[in-house]
C-alpha cells in the first residue's frame, strides 16, 4: 500500500488534475464507488462507512478536485418527471379513478416542457429508489410506504404526493379538500330535513378516509344531526363492507330512525357497492324511503345507475396542481400551487326529504 501511494504521488506530480480512476486505485475500490461517494451518493445506495472514509482519504491525499465541466453536466436536469403509483398495475384505463389524475399530469407537464417516466409499486427490488432517474417525482396511491418517502425527502429529492400526507414533515403534497366537501354533503342532507345519518367507511387509516370522516363529524355537530340511538355511533368502519353492511343491518338502522346513509369513495368502491346492495336487499329505495350520498364519485361500472348525491373530485386539476408544485420545487422558488383543491357538490338523484316530511 505504501508503494502504491508513492506511485500515486509521482503520478500526481507528473500530470495535472487527478482522475477518479486514480482515487479508486488508491482506495482499493471501484470507480463507480468513488463516483457515488464524491457525488454525495444521491442514489441512496448503501455504502459502508469505512469504504466512504477510504475514498475521501484517498481523494484528499491526491488533491482530487471535481472537473467543473463534468460537475455541471452531472447537475444538469434532463426534464423528466417521474410518476409513481402504489397500485399493482399502473392505472391507465379510462375507467380507472386514477386516469383523470394522469391526464392532468400529462397536460401540465407538456405545457412546462417536461416528459414523464412511469414507475409502479409492482416493480421488483427497490422501485422507489429508481425514481431518482427523474428530476423529481409525483406519488399517488391510497397507501404509500412512509419509510421510502422519508428517505427521499431527507436526501433532498424533489417529491410531491397527490393526496394529503402532512404526517411526513417536509414532503410536499396537493390534495382535495375532503373535509369541507364531506361537510357540505351532510349540510344538504340536514337541509332536506334528515335528523339521523350514518357514515359507512372502510376500516383503515388512509388520510382520504380520515378527512371524509372529519368533515362528516364536523357537519353533524354544526347541523344537529345524530347517528343511531345507543352507543354504536354515527360511523361504521367495515373491514369487509360486503360482509358487514347487509340488508338486515340497513333495515335495523332504518327502524331506529336513520333516514340518510353516506358512504366514502375508495379505489374499490366497496363501501358504496355494499350500501347499494344492502338498501335494495332491505326492500328500500332512494330517495323515496332513504337518502343515499357518496363522498366522491361512483365506480365506472356503476355509471349507468342514477347519479348519487355527493361531490366530484377534481382529479385532472389535482394532477396539474401537483406538477406545478413539483416544478416549483425544481426551480427552488417554493411550491407552485396551493395544497388544497376544492371539490364541487353534486346534487345527484339519490337524496331528498325523508318520508313523511
Amino acid at each position: 500500500m505504501t508503494e502504491n501511494r508513492s506511485q500515486q504521488r509521482v503520478a500526481k506530480g507528473r500530470r495535472g488534475r487527478p482522475r477518479q480512476a486514480e482515487v479508486a486505485r488508491l482506495a482499493g475500490v471501484s470507480q463507480t464507488t468513488v463516483s457515488l461517494v464524491l457525488g454525495g451518493n444521491k442514489q441512496g445506495i448503501a455504502l459502508h462507512a469505512e469504504t466512504r472514509e477510504r475514498v475521501l482519504e484517498a481523494a484528499r491525499e491526491l488533491g482530487y478536485v471535481p472537473d467543473p465541466a463534468a460537475r455541471r453536466l452531472a447537475a444538469a436536469r434532463n426534464n423528466l418527471l417521474g410518476v409513481f403509483s402504489f397500485t399493482a398495475t399502473f392505472p391507465t384505463a379510462v375507467e380507472h379513478s386514477y386516469y383523470p389524475f394522469l391526464v392532468g399530469v400529462e397536460q401540465e407537464a407538456a405545457a412546462r416542457g417536461f416528459d414523464l417516466v412511469l414507475f409502479t409499486g409492482s416493480s421488483p427490488g427497490g422501485a422507489l429508489e429508481r425514481v431518482r432517474l427523474a428530476d423529481g417525482c409525483l406519488f399517488l396511491g391510497r397507501h404509500a410506504p412512509a419509510a421510502g418517502l422519508r428517505r427521499l425527502v431527507d436526501d433532498g429529492y424533489p417529491a410531491v404526493h397527490i393526496g394529503r400526507r402532512d404526517e411526513l414533515a417536509g414532503l410536499a403534497w396537493v390534495g382535495a379538500d375532503y373535509v369541507d366537501a364531506s361537510a357540505e354533503v351532510v349540510r344538504r342532507l340536514a337541509a332536506f330535513g334528515h335528523r339521523r345519518a350514518v357514515l359507512v367507511r372502510e376500516d383503515d387509516d388512509a388520510p382520504a378516509s380520515t378527512d371524509r370522516e372529519r368533515g362528516f363529524h364536523e357537519a353533524l355537530a354544526e347541523t344537529g344531526l345524530a347517528g343511531p340511538p345507543g352507543a354504536a355511533g354515527p360511523v361504521v368502519r367495515a373491514a369487509d363492507p360486503a360482509a358487514g353492511i347487509t340488508a338486515e343491518w340497513v333495515r335495523g338502522r332504518w327502524e331506529e330512525g336513520v333516514t340518510a346513509f353516506v358512504a366514502e369513495e375508495t379505489d374499490t368502491g366497496a363501501a358504496w357497492r355494499a350500501l347499494l346492495g344492502a338498501v335494495e336487499g332491505a326492500g328500500l329505495s332512494a330517495p323515496g324511503d332513504v337518502s343515499l350520498a357518496l363522498l366522491g364519485s361512483p365506480p365506472a361500472d356503476l355509471a349507468g345507475r342514477p347519479a348519487p348525491t355527493g361531490f366530484d373530485i377534481p382529479r385532472a386539476e389535482l394532477g396539474a396542481a401537483a406538477v406545478r408544485t413539483l416544478t416549483g420545487l425544481l426551480a427552488e422558488d417554493g411550491p407552485g400551487s396551493p395544497p388544497l383543491v376544492a371539490c364541487a357538490f353534486r346534487a345527484g338523484h339519490t337524496a331528498g326529504p325523508p318520508p313523511g316530511t
